[in-house]
């Protein structure tokens, strides 16, 4: 019983260190300092934590007991304990952060998510997704908070991932782009200078939706007092890219108007040329400049450092740029830059490529069938291109793409049946001695070797009629229609 009064007085010794009345109390029964270990000075001891911690989430990282502390082997870093808590004495703080924030992909990591999501505001079907990787109870066995409290009864843990055959007459391929990382320029500091970052991020931080509400502000959650944009990163660069990313210039412009009209801060654009192409841009360049009082340098960023000169520079970030209009070199010190990376094929462009049989341009993006005659259509018939799968482009050319490449599927369904060229391949079966060299040398999959006769067939549907199969073939068997070698020769003569 006297044991049982001394941890009592320990407890009332955290709760109120200070009161005479206690500390009498505690001198009486020999209590000088309390030796219970507790999550903060506002814990009740109330158990919530550790019922949490045991009954639904199955870790069992915080024991039932007089001390109260947190198992660092067990704990799953989940915050529940956190977020049952009454008073709040547990502070999500004090986990590993790494562990118990998710980035969310949609945020471009500026933000967490729960396991329990919405990839995206406008995903299609608009359903929540489970994070089989993170979830407590794919970890534990246990936790099945979200089951119990869905009216719907609509969340299964049972489901897995299966695939399923769809037979359709045409294929729209939108893969979309990914995007330049700058971490590869070292002289830009991005990942070492955390106010350095990317056009994407920036897009995301100044959205209403984003991460900060639409406030643009610094890490340490002050608005900058000046930024600069530096164009290009990775395009028209021989050692990355040499092709311009087109979108760049403009949303570019974007964020400097944003800027302007968000804060007070001083805007430097850093460009090798302003290409405003489109319907109302070279407007909106001009307005920029203009109305909005942005500064333009033109000429390529070729460092941006922290190491300051004089007193003035001091804390801030500095782009080092040569002005090739003054003919000078100068140092820009900014406390934010944002850096307009360019778009560049996905990384599984090539085998995106081998499956649907398309070719890729020298920079990787897919090729169409014709630069103008045919921008959307490619050498497989029913295979489509859009957007900037095919090369980097804004929106408006992007919609249009889109609803070009729809109206020729449409057009395909409405016909139900596809003419395909007359020229095609065809095997003479007798002569076929099944050596497979057609197969390899067509780009489009046509030939394929019959298991039971050993010999090829040919797929008149894919077939281009290019005679690549024909001047390969060894034993003569394969020929191209309307061209075979007796069509030839008589053509000679």
């Amino acid at each position: 019983m006297i044991e049982w009064r001394k941890k009592v007085i320990e407890f009332m010794l955290i709760s109120a260190p200070n009161a005479k009345a206690i500390l009498d109390l505690a001198k009486e029964y020999g209590v000088e300092d309390p030796k219970i270990k507790i999550e903060g000075m506002n814990c009740i001891f109330c158990g919530l934590c550790a019922r949490m911690c045991q009954e639904r989430i199955g870790a069992r990282a915080i024991p039932v007991s007089a001390e109260v502390f947190r198992s660092e082997e067990k704990c799953l870093r989940c915050g529940a304990c956190a977020f049952i808590c009454p008073t709040k004495a547990i502070k999500p703080e004090e986990f590993d952060p790494k562990a118990i924030s998710i980035p969310f992909e949609f945020e471009v990591g500026m933000k967490s998510r729960p396991p329990i999501y919405i990839p995206f505001p406008q995903a299609v079907p608009n359903l929540p997704v489970l994070d089989r990787e993170r979830c407590v109870h794919f970890l534990t066995g246990k936790c099945e908070i979200c089951k119990d409290l869905c009216e719907a009864k609509a969340i299964d843990f049972e489901q897995t991932d299966e695939v399923v055959e769809v037979k359709v007459g045409s294929i729209i391929l939108a893969t979309g782009y990914d995007q330049f990382d700058p971490s590869v320029i070292p002289e830009y500091g991005y990942g070492r200078y955390e106010n350095v970052i990317t056009g994407l991020e920036f897009e995301r931080l100044s959205n209403a939706a984003g991460p900060t509400a639409g406030q643009i502000l610094l890490k340490n959650g002050r608005p900058p007092r000046s930024v600069a944009i530096i164009h290009c990163v990775g395009s028209r660069d021989k050692n990355f890219h040499p092709y311009c990313s087109r979108v760049c210039c403009m949303y570019a412009l974007k964020f400097a108007h944003l800027i302007r009209e968000k804060t007070d801060a001083e805007v430097y654009q850093m460009y090798i040329d302003m290409r405003c192409f489109g319907e109302g841009y070279e407007e909106f360049y001009e307005r920029v400049g203009t109305e909005d009082g942005v500064n333009f340098i033109r000429g390529k960023a070729s460092q941006v450092t922290d190491q300051a000169l004089n007193e003035e520079e001091e804390g801030k970030l500095i782009v080092c740029v040569e002005d090739t209009l003054l003919g000078s070199f100068m140092r820009v010190p900014v406390e934010m830059v944002i850096l307009c990376t360019a778009l560049e094929p996905r990384a599984n462009a090539e085998e995106v490529a081998r499956l649907f049989s398309i070719g890729r341009r020298a920079d990787g993006f897919f090729l169409e069938r014709h630069v103008k005659l045919a921008p959307i259509a490619t050498m497989t018939e029913g295979l489509f291109i859009a957007g900037c799968c095919e090369c980097p482009k804004d929106i408006p050319d992007t919609v249009a793409q889109a609803k070009a490449a729809a109206c020729d599927v449409l057009s395909l369904l409405a016909r139900g049946k596809v003419e395909i060229e007359p020229i095609v391949a065809s095997v003479d079966e007798e002569v076929c001695s099944g050596c497979g060299l057609c197969g390899m040398v067509c780009q489009y999959g046509a030939p394929s070797l019959a298991e039971l006769k050993r010999v090829t067939v040919v797929n008149q549907a894919l077939c281009k009629g290019c005679g690549a199969c024909a001047v390969t073939c060894p034993s003569g068997a394969m020929n191209l229609s309307h061209f075979t070698r007796r069509q030839m020769l008589e053509e000679v003569e």
